[in-house]
């Protein structure tokens, strides 16, 4: 995934696309802090915690949009909706609700889980087997919800 990444930066310079030249540097940036903080052996990132930045910097910007909209920052809000767009060609298609709450019912009866005591076990579990095809939020959510009925 890493080398699509720098790939795309190579053919965003050649087509002279500013805005996703931009957006492709930034991500290259992060991915190497990332790296670094990581402790970065020159292994290079795998493709889990490459799709987890590229996550994480999709969270940022959408928080940063929700900001902006409430002080009639119509400009940077257009800015951030395009970078959001950019970045998220990298990510894969996120599961429907229908697909998450299957794997949630098939992870509980796995698990054995009756009481909310074991909501992080059941998460720990969907989170494995999801990756970051979905919100960890909404799959907490879920999980509360099925165990505390």
């Amino acid at each position: 995934m890493y080398d699509t990444i720098k790939k795309d930066l190579l053919e965003a310079m050649k087509n002279h696309e500013k805005e996703r030249l931009e957006v492709i540097r930034m991500l290259k940036s992060a991915l190497q802090l990332e790296e670094i903080s990581l402790g970065g052996n020159g292994s290079g990132l795998t493709d889990d915690q490459v799709l987890a930045v590229i996550k994480r910097e999709v969270k940022k910007r959408n928080s940063s949009i929700e900001e902006y909209t409430k002080y009639g920052k119509d400009e940077m809000v257009k800015q951030l909706e395009g970078e959001v767009k950019i970045l998220s060609e990298y990510l894969p298609e996120p599961l429907s609700e229908e697909e998450l709450v299957k794997i949630i019912d098939e992870t509980i009866a796995e698990v054995g889980a009756t009481e909310i005591k074991q909501m992080g076990l059941v998460i720990k579990s969907v989170s494995a087997k999801v990756g970051t095809r979905a919100d960890m939020g909404a799959v907490s959510k879920i999980v509360k919800e099925k165990l505390s009925a």
